[in-house]
């Protein structure tokens, strides 16, 4: 989800898994539950201090990349997620506008099933999955007006019950062309607007993308006139289209002027199988773009989609935070190091002084925040002691500097200096969230007490209910 789910659901594993020591102990959940919230506290506190805030984050395609390696690598293998990088982070720098919020559903993702995955591309446009219906109209066009409707262009039988009486094949032809002259009509507008607007001189040709249907006989008048016409296009792609290639929509053909038509280089129709997809491609400026990821089956296809919606995430986190944080579990290594020293006996003005029995949660917070640089190590195969005795002592040597783990050696490293980094705003809610849900999961005993002594006891409905608590 690119919101942190996993390190949560870690933590508060870890938080209860630590927390049972002392309980079992004779420790009440409440004093561990009030150093678990003074943990969080100090823990946000070293947060703010703790993350970078490089110039110009949101222009700066590098560190983005970054981030969205970061997010990728953990979820698909290294060749992969580098090529998704450079796509994603593309992605969303195309769809951000200044002065507005990042919507990310201005990226299509659609899916072929057809080749490799590494065959997973970046269309600066968009990609319809449908075609044509017409069997002779172009199948790739160059220099393309788009013109984007929601005109119906099909002949609809009236609504009324009523009764058309004829006298011979004459007046029943006069009939048929008198009810088809309100269609027609609209498509000789639509032929004249055409031949106004694409001239030989600048070799352009109309595009029409409409949202209702085109019945066969104004197909055919479109295909004569060298229109090339979709049908049944989806809200969706109606929505993104004038985005990505400008203009605006209509509605009526009756007063129909240049400045409503976008502009594409390229627009071409691909069959695979028995699906035809059309590609709007070159596009001058566009603000909406589509990912066509491929995969040789269903489980690829859906494994890259996922890590996708994680990278498209954690770009524009990072944009939006203006901030980000060294990540290879460095700030939990700082995090213990810092809760461990204000819960000790020695206390600095760099530390805080905690006092009392709340000192056993800020060890346990402490102990349990751990489990991220632990799990790393445990994944890539190392020895999870060795490993953490060797990351805690160089943080210790100097706690100016992050240091984190290095996936592939195994050996202390600078996550800032080798460009991994994690979201602001998603390392903030996992502590906030992890604390909350794991202080409920400690008191809920307590909880259903306090519930039970206040609900009014006999009868047997009080009976069953006691019994589903139990």
């Amino acid at each position: 989800m690119g919101d942190g789910t996993t390190t949560s659901v870690l933590l508060i594993g870890e938080l209860l898994k630590q927390a049972e020591k002392y309980l079992a102990d004779g420790t009440h959940p409440r004093v561990l539950v009030d150093g678990f919230d003074a943990a969080k506290t100090l823990v946000i506190d070293l947060l703010e201090r703790f993350k970078q805030s490089p110039a110009d984050l949101a222009n700066d395609r590098e560190v983005l990349c970054n981030v969205c390696r970061t997010a990728l690598a953990t979820k698909l293998r290294p060749e992969l997620a580098n090529q998704l990088t450079e796509i994603v982070t593309d992605a969303v720098l195309t769809i951000r506008r200044k002065g507005s919020q990042i919507d990310l559903h201005m990226v299509e993702i659609m899916h072929m099933q057809h080749k490799m995955d590494t065959d997973t591309r970046l269309v600066k446009g968009l990609v319809l999955d449908h075609g044509a219906r017409h069997p002779e109209m172009p199948k790739r066009v160059k220099n393309a007006l788009i013109l984007t409707c929601n005109v119906s262009l099909e002949y609809e039988k009236s609504e009324v019950t009523a009764g058309f009486y004829y006298k011979n094949a004459e007046e029943r032809e006069r009939m048929v062309a008198a009810e088809r002259k309100f269609v027609d009509d609209k498509v000789r507008q639509l032929v004249a607007f055409s031949k106004e607007v694409c001239t030989p001189e600048n070799g352009a040709t109309l595009v029409v993308v409409n949202m209702k249907g085109i019945d066969p006989i104004s197909l055919d008048m479109l295909q004569k006139a060298g229109i090339l016409a979709l049908r049944r296009a989806k809200r969706r792609n109606m929505e993104r289209l004038t985005l990505a290639c400008g203009g605006a929509q209509v509605n009526s053909f009756d007063d129909l002027t240049p400045d409503v038509l976008g502009k594409a280089d390229e627009v071409y129709e691909v069959s695979l199988g028995e699906e035809k997809y059309t590609f709007i491609e070159g596009l001058a400026n566009p603000f909406s773009c589509t990912i066509l990821v491929k995969g040789q089956n269903p489980h690829t296809v859906n494994q890259v989609k996922d890590a996708i919606r994680d990278g498209l995430r954690a770009v524009k986190n990072a944009i939006e935070d203006e901030s980000v944080v060294p990540g290879a579990g460095a700030f939990e290594i700082a995090a213990h190091h810092f809760l461990m020293r204000a819960a000790g006996a020695e206390h600095t003005e760099a530390y805080p002084n905690i006092k009392g029995r709340v000192k056993l949660g800020v060890r346990c917070f402490a102990e349990a925040i751990l489990v991220v640089p632990r799990t790393l190590a445990e994944n890539s195969g190392f020895d999870v002691l060795d490993t953490m005795l060797k990351l805690q002592e160089k943080f210790a040597q100097d706690t100016t500097r992050p240091v984190g783990l290095d996936l592939y050696t195994g050996e202390a490293c600078a996550p800032d200096l080798l460009g991994i980094y994690d979201n602001y705003r998603v390392k903030r809610a996992v502590v906030h969230l992890s604390t909350v849900l794991a202080s409920q999961l400690l008191l809920v005993d307590e909880l259903m007490r306090a519930g039970r002594g206040s609900r009014p006891t006999g009868g047997g409905g009080g009976d069953d209910m006691g019994g589903m608590e139990e």
